[in-house]
């Protein structure tokens, strides 16, 4: 039995029971003096109030071995003379406690690890058994008589709280890890120990792909990860994206390219192999994570079943798991199963994908379960058969925008001020603050600042035309790489080779190729380059180690390191070559969305026409009027509408266009607004971006749900362009607008947006919405306002410090109000009316707004703050 085995197998309700005997019972008067009592004086079996002698201590001992062993299983338990020598050794160490000369409190604060090594030795002899079994044992006991303290003692001094917490979270471990891990082999135990540690080495880092050319290519993601938030239709309210599982066995997470998606999965993977306690990841402890990303796994037109999850992504401990293992833990219900990329592999494909999940949901019910997709990979409903709630990744806010660039630049080890320099650049430059919408782009933005020494393109093309120069021109000299080392081939050179394998990929459907199809192209390629000097695997060796844009993901696979590399690259070969007709037959996938967008930006103005009159074609006033009464969830052809958004969003790229081919773009596109609904209002931000901001209307000749639905598509746009949109519907009458203006306040720098809408808002039963401390700080500069609504969690003290007691007088509390339970601090707030949860309003309040009280659950009535989502 392993010892890590062993100790998860006491669970508090089979341990505390034996740990109370062991101390005496407290009279009426106990704990009313001034300082805590040593902890000899408290013991059963020292002291002048001894209930137990040396041989019911031992006999104690005893049933704890006896205990340890049933939680083992018949298989695993020890023989009686392992239990006797574990009895005898045990025994033996808990008599220690009575040598020692410390309190209760004093105890704690050791922790379990030091009060163990505190006491006596096992005696020598003990045999290999006992011996492997023993320091488990006395761990647990140890770590349960702390805990026992931190429930029991009157003297607990403040500045043992973080103390007392971090036991109480080792037994919430302790007890989750029992609960939910069941006996296991030895072989099993050692396996699973030692795949956690291989899940964090392989995941544990980010690679920056060259950018930080001086430095280390691998960022921690410790540092790294930034939390990014998800919201849903059920969901008024956006939750850190990695909490989206709590109270979800299955989610489909949506979220474009770049977004953070596989960096969130990464992230998963590694807080679930680690075992750290947090409560609010509690869904995670005992569970086994499988990373499976679906364009490496898809392999022969088929998918792996459970055995064959290691090998599918080439993992090197996959030859060393015990026969059965990974089946054990699916039908356990332990798995964690990370399917990322559905967008990844070909349209066709996806329907067999989602039926290999379902017979691996069917047979092996109750595992937690996390599908990524980009946003209209597939349809909305795709996987609800299957129990899925599905959640979308919000753009990053100036907050994270903020805290990463800080994080990027300390990894890099630049200077702060060059930080804070792109930091205000952002803010500042509507061109930047468009292009930093997602991790990626924020990272090419940093790195670029750096080597530019604060120039930056002000454009998605030059911004990658830059990137391209940076790694493949200037990377190997600011390196050091010498010329003579390897084959030196010019930037030009690297990009025609590159294009032709992003063009196959592109045509294909693919995200990976075959290294034999890999070299199939270049040596096409290589035939018209005389000037190459080089075989096709010395030119692809080449590119895997020095271009900074290649890889090879698995034995034998070669893909881009990123998906807006590869669309560039092929978008950039389809213009050259005029394979127009592959563009626009493929132009209602959204796989090929970004690939459209970089062709219209990289051809010339006859070419661009040719792909925009293509978008548009055959779509006239007349169908665009009819299409818009529909919902987008019952379009026949919903690819056919988002070709017109997509040709409305190609015209920011296009720097020469004719008059008309413009015109005719913006007419259709403007048909489109006002949205008729919530969905469509998603629809447009999401596929339109900030092109729809030019677009919409009023808040002059609109109806009260077509200005809501204005204000919704411009808020999930959420950059700083779309603020004097939102400015214009400041002084709207209508509760609903008002409530998402005050909703969205997160999406947008918290200065700025409360000098420019929150300052205006008609405060008339409207809850302002405080997601963090800078909204409740910035609202009491502007003087408070009666009605608060609190999203997020806050410390009480929180509020106290920051609303306005003279002026609150309804609150609507956050969902997880652990942290704001109690009287004291509603005692702050005299005219107070109320205070409540708004799930427990459900079965009391009508649908529909109340005369006074707070308001019901936003879902509930599209009027009610945050209902944007739905």
């Amino acid at each position: 039995m392993e010892p890590s085995a062993a100790a998860v197998r006491l669970a508090s309700g089979a341990v505390a029971s034996l740990v109370k005997k062991l101390f005496v019972v407290e009279g009426p008067g106990a704990g009313l003096v001034d300082r805590p009592v040593r902890m000899s004086g408290r013991l059963s079996f020292t002291g002048e109030r001894r209930t137990l002698g040396e041989k019911q201590l031992r006999a104690l001992a005893a049933e704890l071995v006896d205990r340890a062993a049933e939680a083992d299983g018949p298989h695993e338990a020890p023989s009686a003379q392992t239990r006797r020598e574990l009895a005898d050794a045990l025994a033996r160490a808990l008599h220690g406690l009575g040598d020692l000369d410390m309190d209760d409190a004093q105890a704690v604060a050791l922790g379990p690890e030091k009060l163990a090594a505190r006491l006596p030795s096992p005696p020598t002899g003990l045999s290999a058994d006992a011996e492997a079994r023993y320091d488990a044992l006395l761990h647990t006991a140890c770590l349960h008589i702390l805990h026992f303290f931190t429930q029991r003692s009157t003297f607990v001094p403040r500045t043992l709280t973080e103390q007392t917490r971090a036991i109480n979270g080792l037994v919430a471990v302790t007890d989750l890890l029992c609960e939910r891990i069941p006996s296991q082999s030895a072989e099993d135990a050692r396996f699973e120990q030692r795949y956690a540690e291989h899940i964090v080495r392989k995941h544990g880092e980010l690679t920056i792909y060259g950018l930080d050319l001086q430095h280390a290519r691998e960022w921690r993601l410790d540092s790294a990860y930034i939390a990014l938030e998800a919201t849903g239709e059920d969901d008024s309210v956006p939750v850190p994206a990695e909490r989206a599982l709590a109270g979800r066995d299955k989610v489909l997470l949506r979220g474009g390219a770049g977004s953070g998606k596989t960096t969130l999965v990464q992230w998963l993977a590694v807080t679930t192999a680690r075992r750290d306690y947090d409560p609010h990841l509690a869904h995670l402890i005992g569970r086994v994570p499988f990373v499976l990303p679906l364009r490496r796994v898809f392999r022969d037109d088929r998918l792996p079943t459970p055995d064959e999850f290691l090998h599918a992504v080439r993992s090197a401990v996959a030859g060393s798991q015990p026969t059965g293992w990974a089946d054990r833990v699916m039908h356990a219900g332990r798995a964690f199963l990370l399917v990322d990329g559905i967008d990844e592999i070909p349209a066709d494909r996806r329907e067999q994908a989602r039926r290999w999940m379902r017979e691996l949901m069917a047979d092996f019910p109750d595992n937690l379960w996390l599908v990524t997709a980009r946003p209209s990979a597939v349809r909305e409903d795709w996987l609800a058969g299957e129990g899925f709630t599905e959640l979308a990744l919000a753009p990053m806010s100036h907050h994270d925008i903020s805290l990463f660039v800080r994080r990027w630049h300390e990894a890099a080890g630049a200077g702060p001020e060059l930080g804070e320099a792109l930091r205000s650049a952002i803010r500042t430059d509507t061109d930047l603050g468009r292009l930093a919408v997602n991790p990626l782009m924020c990272g090419l933005l940093c790195a670029l600042h750096r080597e530019r020494h604060g120039f930056l393109p002000s454009g998605r093309k030059d911004l990658y035309e830059a990137a391209l120069g940076m790694l493949l021109e200037r990377r190997d000299v600011e390196r050091g790489v010498p010329a003579t080392e390897d084959l030196r081939l010019s930037k030009e050179t690297q990009i025609q080779l590159l294009q032709k394998l992003a063009h196959w990929l592109i045509r294909n459907d693919a995200a990976e190729m075959e290294r034999s199809d890999a070299l199939r192209q270049l040596e096409r390629a290589l035939e018209y380059m005389a000037h190459v000097p080089a075989t096709p695997e010395q030119v692809l060796a080449h590119l895997l180690v020095r271009s900074g844009l290649l890889r090879e993901p698995a034995e034998g696979r070669v893909d881009f390191v990123h998906r807006t590399f590869q669309d560039y690259l092929g978008a950039k070969a389809a213009v050259e070559e005029g394979d127009f007709p592959l563009l626009l037959n493929n132009a209602g996938k959204d796989q090929w969305e970004d690939v459209i967008r970089m062709a219209v930006a990289l051809g010339r103005p006859a070419e661009r026409a040719r792909i925009l009159g293509g978008l548009v074609e055959g779509m006239g006033p007349d169908e665009i009027t009819s299409l818009r009464e529909l919902s987008p969830r019952s379009l026949v052809q919903p690819e056919r509408l988002r070709q017109v958004l997509l040709a409305a969003t190609c015209l920011e790229h296009a720097t020469e266009i004719a008059p008309g081919i413009r015109q005719q773009v913006l007419d259709l596109a403007a048909l489109l607004v006002p949205p008729r609904s919530r969905l469509w209002s998603t629809m447009l931000a999401e596929v339109g971006g900030p092109m729809v901001l030019k677009l919409l209307p009023g808040p002059e000749g609109l109806r009260e749900d077509e200005a809501d639905n204005v204000v919704v598509t411009a808020t999930r746009i959420g950059t700083d362009a779309a603020l004097p949109v939102l400015a214009r519907f400041r002084h709207h009458p209508a509760l609903k607008v008002r409530s998402q203006l005050a909703w969205s306040w997160h999406r947008f720098d918290t200065a700025q947006y409360a000098e420019e809408i929150v300052r205006h808002l008609d405060e008339t039963d409207l809850y302002f919405c405080a997601h963090h401390t800078g909204h409740l700080k910035a609202l009491r500069a502007m003087g408070g306002r009666a009605r608060i609504q609190l999203l997020g969690t806050f410390h009480a003290q929180e509020l106290i410090d920051h609303l306005p007691p003279e002026r609150l007088t309804h609150l609507w509390l956050p969902e997880d109000e652990t942290t704001v339970t109690g009287e004291e601090w509603r005692a702050a707030f005299p005219h107070l009316k109320m205070s409540t949860h708004p799930r427990r309003q459900r079965a009391k309040q009508p649908a529909g707004r109340p005369s006074h009280g707070p308001l019901p659950l936003p879902r509930q009535r599209p009027e009610l703050p945050g209902l944007e989502d739905s």
